[in-house]
């Protein structure tokens, strides 16, 4: 096993988790709200593909992550599982980004894969706003070498997070051709 990354402080980090959580939503919403206009230089759905590329490279690294912590190789396991956090920062700073500048994309499709379509972002979105806090508790407790509970939390967490990443790059390759 590994050492602790983190000293235990569960009111602390509780407070701290479901606070940054909170921010992260709400801003999420607030700023879906607004579209500003400016000139970068280039095409702001650049952002867009960056989302797709980050999504989909995390989606590697739930997996090989996981094959590392079946292997028993904890040390690669958390050394993944971080770095597919911060690319989850980058994924965020991203998709605010591309929406300030672009605004909503309505799809233009019909028949079955619209309705594809909106299933996959059906289910999508609602899982995709409250996994944040679902990955901060469950890194958090490997962090603090509380691996029984980790594992507890992590039984469900996996799977939700690679479900909300692969069809982050789904509803990107059913969207972009819409995107003007």
């Amino acid at each position: 096993m590994i050492q602790a990354s983190l000293k235990k402080n569960d009111k602390t980090a509780r407070l701290l988790i479901l606070t940054v959580s909170f921010v992260v939503f709400a801003a999420v919403v607030l700023l879906s709200k607004i579209k500003l206009e400016v000139d970068l230089g280039f095409n702001p759905h650049l952002f867009a593909t960056a989302n797709a590329i980050i999504n989909s490279i995390v989606s590697v690294l739930l997996v090989w992550a996981f094959v590392a912590v079946k292997q028993k190789n904890y040390e690669r396991h958390k050394n993944i599982m971080l770095a597919a956090m911060l690319l989850s920062v980058l994924f965020l700073l991203s998709y605010i980004a591309h929406h300030l500048f672009n605004g909503e994309t309505k799809y233009g499709g019909d028949g079955a894969l619209k309705s594809i379509y909106y299933f996959i972002l059906l289910t999508h979105i609602p899982l995709a706003a409250i996994i944040l806090p679902f990955i901060l508790f469950t890194a958090y407790r490997g962090l603090t070498a509380e691996f029984g509970a980790h594992r507890k939390l992590a039984k469900y967490t996996f799977p939700l997070w690679l479900y909300v990443s692969i069809t982050g790059v789904l509803v990107y390759l059913l969207i972009s051709p819409y995107y003007t």
